[in-house]
């Protein structure tokens, strides 16, 4: 393993590449440049971006099964919030149902009531002269 290590060479930015050698990737975090033998680089690169994209397939099940648990349990919620949206509002428009309910049974337990009193706050109409 140590000849590998003795391969590579890190390279920061401005800093002088030994001829020969070519980038075989870039790490940005530590702004440095990994550089190989020239045909050495492109099997490192290959075997790199092999290893990463193992890791992300060996992983992915985990995540997605997180993802899942996520959206069920938002949509669970979503529905909770609902349902108690739901009860809110017809609680309320029953409760308002109700006092406009009474409020027409008062009107016509009243109605003779009100026009008997419409009939003596109100003046009786001027008969029209004749022309």
């Amino acid at each position: 393993m140590k000849i590998f290590t003795s391969l590579r060479k890190e390279v920061g930015n401005g800093g002088n590449v030994p001829r020969g050698w070519q980038m075989a990737w870039y790490e940005p975090r530590r702004r440095i440049g990994v550089y190989y033998p020239a045909p050495l680089n492109w099997v490192f690169r290959t075997l790199r971006e092999f290893g990463y994209r193992l890791q992300v397939a060996l992983r992915a099940p985990g995540m997605e099964r997180a993802q899942v648990f996520e959206m069920q349990r938002r949509h669970r919620e979503r529905g909770r919030l609902a349902d108690e949206y739901a009860r809110g509002y017809m609680s309320g428009w029953h409760e308002c149902f109700r006092a406009c309910l009474d409020a027409v049974e008062d009107e016509i337990t009243r109605v003779d009531d009100t026009f008997d009193a419409a009939s003596v706050l109100l003046p009786e109409p001027k008969p029209r002269p004749k022309n």
